[in-house]
């Protein structure tokens, strides 16, 4: 029996050795794979930016004469205002090393700047909408949330928001519009999106 219990304990022993050998082996290789990337992005040269997918503000789509007595929704006009004269790229989840090796190393900076005023724009997006609708400004609101959306946002508040408006405007069906956009989505935040999508049809339904 005890010949027994200390094979079972050896071959145990050495099925987990065998997978913490594998597991460091794949760590080494992606982490070599990485590096490789890392430096041949490096030394990638500066290559145009005609391909960008650019996202242009009007102002008269957003309702800058709505809650003129609130500071709060003042910045968030004075940062749109601000937004729509700067470049916007909504690059969520591609990689800075991606990003050198598509339009080199001497972008990168630009490129992050042109990220940070997306991510700055869907976030404002998001809070305003939010301020119109417990303003009862709710298609103001509405219409807010579906530029942000149009534009591949990952903020799940956005989208949990603009379900409750469908719902309550008796348009449940627009929640199944989403679907195709959430599932395209580039973004960690993805599946948590499609979940409150599906919550949202039940309710609805």
């Amino acid at each position: 029996m005890n010949l027994i219990i200390n094979a079972s304990v050896l071959i145990g022993s050495a099925i987990i050795a065998l997978y913490l050998f594998s597991s460091k082996k794949k760590d080494a290789i992606h982490k070599d794979d990485f590096w490789e990337r890392e430096l041949k992005a490096n030394s990638t040269r500066r290559q145009p930016l005609d391909d960008l997918d650019y996202i242009k503000l009007s102002l008269e789509d957003f309702p800058m004469t709505l809650l003129e007595d609130i500071p709060k929704a003042e910045d968030y006009k004075q940062i749109i205002r601000s937004l729509s004269e700067l470049p916007i790229v909504n690059f969520t989840g591609i990689s800075n090393t991606d990003l050198k090796l598509r339009y080199g190393a001497p972008n990168i900076d630009l490129l992050m700047h042109y990220d940070q005023n997306y991510t700055l724009l869907v976030r404002t997006l998001q809070q305003w909408a939010q301020m119109l609708y417990d303003a009862g400004y709710v298609d103001d609101a509405r219409n807010m949330l579906e530029f942000s959306v149009s534009t591949g946002t990952d903020v799940s508040a956005t989208y949990r928001l603009l379900c409750q408006i469908y719902t309550e405007q008796h348009t449940p069906e627009k929640i199944g519009e989403l679907y195709p956009i959430a599932e395209m989505l580039n973004s960690a935040m993805q599946k948590t999106i499609v979940r409150i999508l599906q919550e949202s049809d039940q309710s609805a339904g």
